[in-house]
């Protein structure tokens, strides 16, 4: 099974390279296919790759539905 999260562009970094905040935990993935992705904007991320901008309202939704279910730390390791 493949998972993709929601998660918050907190920092561009050199390269294609930015900083991800995932429910308070901070990681470092690649934003190379995502190239217009700005601090603010909210990712999908899947295996360590930001895939795609989502909008802010959605990644919220998705984010609650997450914590509802008590997965949002499970999620978090599976991410990066």
């Amino acid at each position: 099974m493949c998972l993709a999260i929601p998660a918050l562009v907190v920092e561009r970094l050199a390269g294609d390279d930015g900083l991800i905040d995932l429910g308070g935990v901070r990681k470092r993935v690649s934003l190379a296919l995502v190239p217009e992705a700005v601090p603010g904007d909210y990712v999908i991320v899947h295996v360590g790759y930001a895939i795609s901008r989502l909008d802010p309202g959605e990644a919220e939704r998705t984010l609650a539905l997450f914590a509802e279910t008590g997965i949002a730390g499970d999620a978090a390791g599976a991410a990066a």
